[in-house]
């Protein structure tokens, strides 16, 4: 059903949440993986186009996903990932066409009403930019924690 799916993650408690459910799928599927996060900082929005060095961020976001991946592909899964930098929203959408995935599995927040009007629902702006399905899985309320690792 699903080769290949889009997993987006964002250094956080989320992670976990979209990965667990996620491992079940795949393997039900046989489906490989691709991680993707998305640094919005100021060096990934603007690395290629100012011609600038990886910024500690970015270095930090590639050995997360590098940690992830390993873990993943340990436990038998046929994983990659990509680091990009910019519209989170954008940026998905465009690696889910690019690299052929037929889902994409987020984890999301659970905002309502003001949280979501200040910050945004990346998941939201997927959703809208992406023929290619999107299952979003529910975190717990207290996961946004940066920088959380494994």
């Amino acid at each position: 059903m699903y080769r290949r799916i889009l997993v987006p993650l964002e250094h956080t408690a989320y992670d976990r949440v979209i990965l667990d459910h996620v491992r079940e799928l795949a393997t039900l599927c046989r489906s490989s993986l691709l991680l993707i996060h998305v640094a919005d900082g100021f060096a990934a929005r603007h690395q290629h186009a100012l011609k600038l060095r990886e910024s500690e961020e970015m270095r930090i976001d590639r050995e997360y996903l590098e940690e992830w991946c390993a873990r993943l592909r340990s436990e038998g899964f046929e994983t990659d990932s990509i680091l990009a930098g910019g519209d989170p929203a954008s940026e998905i959408a465009a690696a889910a066409e690019r690299e052929s995935c037929d889902l994409i599995a987020m984890a999301v927040h659970g905002h309502r009403g003001l949280q979501d009007v200040l910050y945004g629902t990346t998941a939201n702006d997927v959703r809208h930019r992406t023929m290619v399905p999107v299952l979003m899985v529910r975190g717990p309320a207290t996961g946004r924690t940066r920088r959380e690792t494994k």
